[in-house]
């Protein structure tokens, strides 16, 4: 094992470092463009990250704020997304006839790119904290609902018949049969969900303005600080990476998951 970890390590840094030499050709003989270079960014890196709780103002706070705005977004409307997803797919798993009757309304609106619900909340809601919640509502509430629903009906048919034979109320087959085997893919669910909405909120914020990461995004292509967006998109990608080994560990201790 720690032989595996000291070989991904190697591998690691050698694609990181070809990655930075490869940027850094790419880029030379470019310090007056739009290109930003490797020093470059670690430059805005420090001054970005050296101060990121500073606050002058509504809009003007360090990236500490805008993290943190994107985040509560996030868990928000996926907690939002868990409590209607799960209790619905459990319903559609388990009934056959309800599960045919909204499947056709399932598969014309999971493929509806989050972000084209936009206009619509803006249209509906009249608010764009509120718009850029449905937006991750609707980001984070089809794979979690499609994974719940496959899981619930993977259940071995003679756990079912058992619990029938021995007359086991609908409470207690939900808490011992259907729950535990269908955790495994409901994890899978929530891993995608979640990682779904981390990015659809990043671009749902530009959009919608205000604070959050993608709101500095944009904001720095408005100043044309190309390094300081090369800098943002390190920090999403690492809080992204954060979130989905967050999710994922519950993998450990949900058996066969």
């Amino acid at each position: 094992m720690s032989r595996d970890r000291a070989l991904a390590a190697l591998i690691l840094f050698v694609t990181t470092a070809v990655f930075i030499g490869l940027w850094n050709m790419a880029t030379s003989g470019n310090d007056g463009g739009l290109a930003p270079t490797p020093a470059a960014t670690l430059r805005s890196a420090i001054e970005i990250l050296s101060d990121p709780f500073y606050r002058e103002g509504i809009n003007s706070v360090g990236v500490f704020w805008h993290l943190l705005a994107s985040l509560q977004r996030v868990l928000t409307g996926f907690l939002v997304a868990a409590v209607i997803a799960i209790p619905l797919g459990f319903l559609l798993g388990s009934v056959r006839s309800a599960r045919w009757g909204l499947d056709p309304i399932i598969q014309i609106l999971r493929p509806v790119s989050p972000l084209a619900w936009l206009p619509l909340g803006l249209a509906l809601l009249r608010d764009a904290e509120r718009t850029a919640l449905f937006v991750i509502i609707m980001s984070a509430l089809w794979p979690l609902l499609l994974n719940t629903i496959e899981g619930v009906r993977s259940v071995n048919p003679l756990h079912l018949q058992l619990a029938r034979t021995v007359e086991a109320g609908r409470w207690r087959v939900i808490r011992s049969i259907l729950l535990p085997s269908a955790l495994p893919q409901m994890i899978t669910g929530l891993r995608l969900s979640l990682s779904t909405s981390w990015l659809v909120i990043i671009a749902a914020e530009m959009l919608v303005g205000g604070r959050g990461m993608g709101y500095f995004v944009w904001n720095m292509w408005n100043k044309l600080d190309i390094p300081a967006i090369c800098v943002a998109i390190l920090i999403i990608g690492l809080v992204g990476l954060a979130l989905d080994r967050a999710v994922s560990a519950l993998h450990k201790v949900v058996p066969h998951a």
